[in-house]
């Protein structure tokens, strides 16, 4: 396993008035690894995800390739590699969907305003680039380029989940946080996702997945972070969370091991 770490958070707490959504929730995750973050409906899960990203007031530190970035606004964290997909498909319908990763993809693909005036021929060029970036970026993310001309609310559940994952990436990552990717996906688009998680981690980027769905999170991840009622349940390799009476009695009201059965 990388002994360096990419992704650290410490006591890590969130308020909403009265309400105690996070307290005391420390993790970390190194390059080349993939750290499941699972746990009950209402156990702190997406209030994680949004502590960490600086969406909301929070206390404890974030620490991101060993730089402390607890101030580093939310807009100021994806030039620093540490970019988030969120749980529900949000794309730009009146673009197509090659035209959608392009636009995210910053100065790769837009020259500004003083390139563009003064040297036309060359931000034409970049465009062009781009779009052939965008293109096989795509198909690396399970996108077939069948739907790259098309609007992403005409391409198939499946394949919209696939490119949300591309989108959040962009032109790179060091650190990937996914909130519930594999959320009404099976077959062909599982067996997709799956393949998709274990190429990035080969590649070194370090990934946080929320998921519910357990059979995916006890096959892919190298830890688990198991949150309940805001506050860190467990944490451990698959095997030490799957024994782990707390987390079964949490889940399940039984200490019960059956992994199968140990669904959010």
């Amino acid at each position: 396993m990388p002994s360096t770490t990419a992704l650290a958070v410490e006591g890590l707490g969130v308020r909403y008035g009265a309400l105690v959504a996070l307290d005391g929730v420390s993790w970390s995750v190194a390059p080349g690894e993939l750290l499941g973050i699972i746990g009950p409906n209402g156990a702190g899960k997406s209030s994680c995800y949004d502590a960490v990203t600086a969406m909301v007031r929070r206390v404890g530190r974030v620490t991101l390739g060993g730089q402390d970035v607890t101030a580093v606004p939310p807009y100021g964290l994806a030039a620093l590699g540490l970019k988030r997909a969120f749980q529900q498909n949000a794309f730009f319908d009146d673009l197509s969907v090659r035209d959608n990763l392009v636009a995210v993809l910053g100065q790769r693909a837009h020259a500004g305003l003083a390139g563009s005036v003064f040297n036309p021929v060359g931000a034409a060029r970049r465009r062009h680039a781009a779009a052939d970036f965008a293109t096989r970026q795509l198909v690396r993310f399970g996108v077939p380029e069948a739907y790259h001309a098309m609007s992403p609310k005409e391409i198939p559940y499946g394949v919209q989940r696939m490119l949300s994952i591309a989108l959040a990436y962009g032109d790179g990552a060091a650190v990937l946080l996914l909130d519930e990717p594999a959320a009404g996906l099976g077959g062909e688009d599982m067996a997709q996702l799956v393949k998709l998680l274990g190429e990035l981690k080969r590649e070194g980027v370090a990934l946080v997945v929320i998921e519910h769905h357990m059979e995916l999170i006890m096959a892919v991840a190298d830890r688990i972070c198991v949150l309940d009622l805001g506050r860190q349940l467990a944490y451990g390799t698959p095997a030490e969370v799957r024994n782990d009476p707390r987390v079964l009695e949490a889940y399940l009201g039984a200490a019960t091991p059956r992994a199968e059965e140990v669904a959010a």
